[in-house]
């Protein structure tokens, strides 16, 4: 039964995810063809802005186990009166992204972004910060619907925001109707009105659906609790720090592939993107597993949560044995459908055999670090992330691909890194497994 309830709900995170990642993939398409200008600065505009938010969104994420460990208990007004004190934490970290977004030169500096360039990526990131606040606070209104195992709503927003977004790209982009054409910065321009435009739908849905109702969300919000806005901040900013880094060494990947030119530039892309995509399908588990165990945390049945998290990691298992094993046979013609380079398609084909494994690993840990959150652990995999996906993974890539490893001499290829980030992900895996048998095993049971 926890198997099913799992898989329906990831199944449709899974659909909601897919559309979001279509927004980049719009956005791509949009500015490559409006001029190669565009595409560049999108490309480092995007990597900045993703780097960001997705640090911000992991910590407002990190709130799903205390709301469904609340919603198993029953206790709706104190759910209510949480997500009311997380607005203080919302507001905080929207402040942050924000100025970050608005005076990223340190950062374009330090990665080395050409002058003439950073004064459109500048223009670019301006405008994104508008649409940072809304898409925050629509993480928690996804959040909410996660935890209380209702994650549809969000899914119809997101495809529905998806279908809004091509044309809004294409008009801002190229203009017409008297709207000027504004090429990379169009295309955040068309990011920022499907943001606030669906924010606005998910408060109005927050305000009249009844599903809402028992939990008395629209209450005047309370003076700061600090307490609780401190037990967020343990859990949260870890957490979102953990997601940064994740992010961070594959974008980061990306900018030292560069300099081997074109060829290794293009096929690292197809294999990024394909990695990217295949994510989606454990993190869709995560979600959902760490909702359900969560929920049974809160009613007190620590049986019924070993239940949901053993199910969780049986669909994981399943679905990244499948995955990993369709992209081990069918490489080639992957590659072939993306490029029609030869050389670049073969280069490709030998990188998605890095990745055939390199996703057993990364489905696996991203499960133990959802679940983990379940039982508030949220430091150890922010040390275990650091040392590993930035140590081994990317540093090592580095030093095995241009200085050597070892008995190993320079390799000068994307697939030094992508070698090093598949040992990383699985030395990581049964570190994180054994940290949560560990916390599964010393969490306190409930009074006879």
């Amino acid at each position: 039964m926890e198997g099913k309830t799992i898989a329906r709900h990831a199944g449709t995170l899974l659909v909601g995810q897919l559309a979001v990642m279509a927004f980049g993939v719009t956005d791509t398409i949009v500015a490559g063809r409006h001029s190669e200008q565009a595409l560049a600065a999108l490309s480092v505009g995007s990597a900045a802005y993703i780097s960001v938010f997705v640090a911000l969104m992991g910590t407002l994420q990190a709130l799903l186990p205390t709301w469904a460990e609340l919603h198993g208990a029953q206790r709706n007004e104190a759910l209510g009166r949480s997500v009311r004190q997380s607005m203080y934490l919302a507001a905080l970290v929207a402040l942050a992204g924000v100025a970050a977004l608005l005076f990223p030169g340190a950062l374009l500096r330090w990665t080395q972004v050409p002058p003439e360039m950073r004064a459109e990526v500048g223009r670019y990131l301006a405008v994104l910060a508008l649409a940072l606040p809304p898409a925050l606070l629509f993480r928690i209104y996804s959040t909410i619907n996660q935890s209380l195992g209702k994650p549809l709503l969000i899914t119809w927003l997101q495809t529905a925001s998806l279908a809004l977004k091509i044309p809004l790209t294409i008009w801002f982009a190229f203009g017409g109707l008297g709207l000027d054409a504004h090429g990379a910065v169009g295309c955040a321009w068309a990011t920022v009105v499907v943001n606030y435009l669906f924010l606005g739908l998910a408060l109005w849905l927050l305000r009249t659906q009844p599903l809402y109702q028992p939990y008395a969300i629209w209450r005047p919000i309370e003076r700061p609790d600090w307490r609780a806005i401190g037990a967020f901040a343990r859990i949260g900013i870890p957490s979102g720090l953990a997601m940064m880094v994740e992010v961070t060494s594959f974008t980061l990947m990306s900018l030292f592939i560069a300099r081997q030119g074109t060829l290794a530039l293009a096929a690292h892309q197809v294999a990024a993107n394909l990695a990217a995509v295949m994510y989606m399908v454990p993190l869709s588990l995560s979600v959902a597993t760490s909702a359900r165990v969560s929920y049974w945390l809160g009613v007190g049945d620590n049986a019924k949560a070993r239940l949901a998290l053993r199910s969780g990691f049986k669909l994981a298992a399943a679905m990244a044995l499948a995955l990993s094993g369709a992209m081990a046979l069918g490489r080639h013609g992957i590659a072939a459908v993306y490029v029609s380079d030869p050389q670049v398609a073969a280069l490709a084909a030998s990188l998605l055999a890095w990745l055939a494994v390199y996703h057993l690993g990364d489905a696996a840990q991203a499960l133990c670090v959802f679940t983990l959150r379940c039982y508030r652990v949220a430091v150890a995999p922010l040390v275990a992330y650091c040392v590993l996906l930035w140590g081994v993974g990317l540093a090592g890539g580095y030093l095995l691909a241009y200085e050597g490893l070892g008995p190993w001499p320079a390799q000068n290829s994307p697939g030094a890194f992508w070698a090093a980030g598949m040992v990383a992900l699985l030395i990581l895996a049964p570190i994180l497994a054994a940290i949560l048998w560990r916390a599964v095993r010393r969490h306190p049971q409930p009074a006879a």
